[in-house]
């Protein structure tokens, strides 16, 4: 038996290694709303395929322009479906590789407990001094948050009040350390066990903005990059949905 386990150590020193020789890094560009699910499907990527995914997060419209500049990303994951679909347009995404990871859902948001009411009409009474949001030209969130409260006819009024963050992580932010009484923000950002997990929240009807379809696609730089076609295909499992739903998207 004792002469056994040398060679049984072998073995199994030889499979992981030829296991890390075939493994893969994916450098993938994260809208800031999918930054918590995006961070534990990594994780769990890395342990079920053994590729590493490297992750960076920020602004849609910002990735865009890196990205048209020749930054190094192999996988995109938009805040959009505009944005993957232009890219893919101009040639700088493998065709056929664009789908909707996941649809998200905006929240108007306070770090107060009952500041902000079960149906927005904080934003009406109007006794607060700042009201964060993503910039528009930047972020999808910041664009569907404008466009709620055009609907809701209160724009010209509360935007001398709007505190733009580059993203709609910097957003949060803002709303998180106080700099900001309420904000709108992802759902995703402050929803956990399937209810909001600290402060008080108004979950803006879907029908008040154009939905927020998010489209992931492979770039121009992936091809024939293992672990990029194998990120793409794992965000379609079930077990990688039932993970984006826990976010409170819906898939």
């Amino acid at each position: 038996m004792s002469a056994r386990l040398p060679r049984l150590l072998s073995a199994l020193l030889g499979l992981a290694l030829s296991a890390a020789l075939h493994a893969e890094v994916v450098q993938v560009a994260v809208a800031a709303n999918f930054s918590a699910p995006m961070k534990a499907l990594a994780a769990d990527f890395e342990r079920d395929t053994g590729h590493q995914a490297q992750l960076s997060f920020g602004a849609t419209g910002k990735f865009y322009a890196q990205i048209k500049s020749g930054a190094p990303f192999d996988l995109f994951l938009a805040a959009d479906d505009e944005t993957p679909a232009r890219l893919d347009k101009e040639g700088d995404a493998l065709p056929g590789s664009r789908f909707t990871y996941a649809t998200g859902r905006l929240v108007l948001w306070s770090a107060r407990p009952g500041y902000v009411d079960a149906k927005g009409e904080v934003l009406r009474k109007n006794e607060f001094k700042s009201l964060a949001l993503a910039a528009p030209k930047l972020a999808p969130y910041g664009a569907a948050a404008v466009e709620t409260l055009a609907q809701l006819g209160l724009l010209a009024s509360l935007q001398p009040k709007f505190v733009q963050g580059e993203s709609i992580g910097q957003a949060f932010q803002f709303v998180a350390s106080g700099n900001a009484e309420l904000g709108f923000v992802a759902l995703s950002q402050v929803y956990e066990g399937g209810k909001i997990k600290s402060g008080s929240a108004w979950i803006v009807p879907a029908q008040l903005h154009a939905p927020l379809r998010q489209d992931a696609v492979l770039l121009a730089r992936a091809r024939g990059n293992k672990a990029a076609a194998a990120l793409l295909a794992y965000l379609r499992t079930d077990k990688a949905r039932a993970l984006i739903r826990a976010y409170g998207y819906e898939v």
